[in-house]
């Protein structure tokens, strides 16, 4: 079994070069990319044959950090972050400094802040917002463990981290929730 630190620094060469990751977040396991990193970013919907209209999630280690990628990060939003029980995805407008193909209606952009330790800890070393979408073909049933991942999804990746690929645990999407600048929200999923 490879150690948790080759894995992390696996990831973090792959992700500084450009490349796309498969790994294990807080919820799924998802294919990630450096989310400031345009051609990144179309590689990922190129893999997942998804239409770049529809927009991607990212990751960051911290709430704190929130306010270097959201132009007016509403007050609401810590306090859902510090009381939510399940992962929480919250949608933001008014996104920056990150690639423009990750960005929705509004240069919106979903954002988790992971408390999973290998997520936490890869976000927090890389430094910058990766990229987190479910590791399947669009239009596909998002793979509850990482045996139900589609081999050209894995095959199509420049690393897969180790860790936790024994873990058949089902585990399930974040919740989602749009949160406008103004404290109103609308509960996505």
């Amino acid at each position: 079994m490879i150690p948790l630190d080759d894995d992390i620094a696996a990831c973090l060469e792959v992700l500084k070069a450009g490349g796309l990751i498969l790994y294990p977040t807080d919820t799924i396991w998802g294919i990630g990319c450096d989310a400031t990193n345009a051609r990144a970013v179309q590689r990922v919907y190129d893999l997942k044959r998804r239409a770049d209209s529809k927009a991607l999630i990212v990751l960051l280690d911290s709430a704190d950090r929130l306010d270097h990628y959201v132009v007016d990060v509403p007050p609401m939003a810590r306090e859902l972050i510090d009381v939510a029980v399940k992962p929480l995805t919250i949608i933001y407008e008014g996104a920056y400094h990150v690639a423009s193909n990750l960005l929705g209606p509004n240069d919106s952009l979903g954002i988790r802040i992971p408390s999973e330790p290998f997520t936490h800890r890869l976000c927090r070393e890389f430094g910058k917002p990766i990229v987190s979408t479910s590791a399947n073909i669009s239009g596909e049933p998002s793979p509850a463990c990482f045996a139900q991942i589609d081999g050209a999804v894995v095959s199509g990746v420049d690393y897969v981290v180790r860790y936790r690929q024994d873990d058949a645990t089902p585990h399930q999407a974040s919740n989602i929730i749009l949160l406008s600048s103004d404290g109103t929200f609308k509960i996505i999923r």
